[in-house]
């Protein structure tokens, strides 16, 4: 994933779920490496596990259809772009999710899904 260099950040900028301007090559790129992680089944299953807390490699692998050797693998590229934290805990290691945005980005792409498959109308 690229990542978005500091001095690209304006000091007046601020968090917002509203971006009115246009966004620069930095920016799309960014989201562009984004939806490649998760334009994949298993790494898309992993993060909404994760969108509802932290989990282990044997509960993911329990929770998801994936072989652990897969599982595990899964999570090293998202370890490694950035999108999960990791922590020890005694002999296991847990994951959590690095960013809310995330979670909602799943959880919204899964919604979208949803009304493709049900044909619930689209919100406006």
């Amino acid at each position: 994933m690229t990542a978005v260099p500091k001095s690209a950040v304006s000091k007046h900028s601020h968090a917002s779920l509203d971006h009115a301007a246009h966004p620069d090559h930095a920016r799309l790129e960014a989201a562009t490496d984004t939806f490649r992680m998760l334009s994949d089944r298993t790494r898309l299953h992993l993060l909404w596990l994760l969108s509802h807390g932290p989990a282990d490699v044997t509960e993911l692998t329990t929770r998801t259809d994936a072989s652990r050797t897969a599982v595990s693998q899964h999570l090293a590229k998202l370890r490694f772009v950035g999108m999960v934290e990791t922590q020890k805990s005694g002999r296991n290691v847990v994951y959590t999710l690095a960013d809310g945005h995330l979670a909602r980005l799943v959880r919204e792409g899964l919604n979208y899904a949803d009304h493709t498959i049900t044909g619930e109308p689209p919100h406006s």
